[in-house]
């Protein structure tokens, strides 16, 4: 029997670069898309599937995440006496709860497989997943949520995958497909950013995983790779063997959020599947598409 996906981890230390000014003194995660930051999407979509612990690899000028996880009395103290119940509700109806958060420092910028091994403590020897706040779901049923259904059935690691046009395989981990059955999808090998005439298929890695914790023991040999950093997917590719070890091509939409053109076509898309904006907001899609 698998054991249970308890734990979740959350990379939330990058410096978030490509939004400045917007991120100067504020975490890139905690952009809104519509009316929620990104980090709050990432933390739904984790408990909806399961998850009891909330890992978050920080890092200097994240305050604000933690702030955003932790009770606001004075302001529910003023929600309260306005009788706002519907605000109330909305800001501690998806709260963990006390002591399900806990958060750890990524100490230098050292990429995605480096964060991940700072959490090794609090993970300990059990699999867990990561989200990556920047992909953003939008989805009938939760993403991790479908990773666990795939993982309670075939077991070891689980990513979800999604296919590219194969000029973008250099912007993604590409899976070197084995058997394929047009959802779940055999994983012989990784590579990190390959040349589109190298990529060994067009399915890439996006920032979702179910990894078991010998995980670990490759991060901590697991060299500098592509662009300097020590590279999950380069510890990810020597489990290859030892564990099953599958991509799965979740159902849903997926919005690049590092990106500012994806961010924006995520809050357009979000606020288009909500009832009380779908109306407005696609007035507004057509007046501006008329004024191009």
């Amino acid at each position: 029997m698998n054991r249970p996906i308890r734990k979740a981890v959350f990379p939330v230390g990058g410096l978030g670069t490509r939004f400045l000014p917007a991120t100067k003194a504020m975490p890139k995660e905690m952009l809104p898309v519509v009316d929620k930051p990104l980090i709050q999407y990432a933390v739904e979509e984790a408990r909806a599937a399961g998850i009891e612990e909330f890992i978050f690899v920080t890092g200097r000028g994240k305050q604000a995440i933690e702030d955003h996880f932790d009770r606001s009395y004075e302001l529910e103290d003023v929600l309260r006496e306005r009788d706002k119940r519907d605000l109330l509700d909305a800001i501690n109806s998806w709260m963990p709860k006390a002591g399900q958060v806990s958060y750890t420092r990524q100490m230098e910028p050292l990429g995605l497989g480096h964060a991940v091994r700072c959490a090794k403590p609090l993970v300990g020897d059990e699999p867990f997943a990561v989200l990556l706040a920047d992909d953003l779901i939008l989805a009938p049923r939760a993403c991790l949520a479908q990773m666990v259904d795939a993982y309670n059935k075939v077991g070891g690691n689980i990513i979800a995958a999604m296919d590219v046009p194969r000029e973008h395989t250099k912007r993604y981990g590409i899976i070197s497909p084995g058997k394929d059955n047009a959802q779940l999808v055999e994983v012989k090998g990784l590579v990190e950013k390959p040349k589109p005439e190298e990529a060994p298929s067009t399915t890439a890695v996006i920032g979702r995983y179910i990894l078991q914790p010998s995980v670990f023991r490759h991060l901590d040999y697991v060299q500098r790779g592509a662009g300097g950093e020590i590279q999950l997917t380069d510890a990810m590719a020597r489990m290859i063997g030892e564990v099953p070890f599958h991509g799965l091509r979740f159902k849903g939409e997926r919005y690049d959020c590092g990106d500012k053109v994806g961010f924006l076509h995520a809050n357009i898309a979000f606020a288009l599947a909500r009832e009380d904006m779908q109306k407005d907001v696609a007035a507004i899609v057509r007046e501006v598409h008329k004024q191009l």
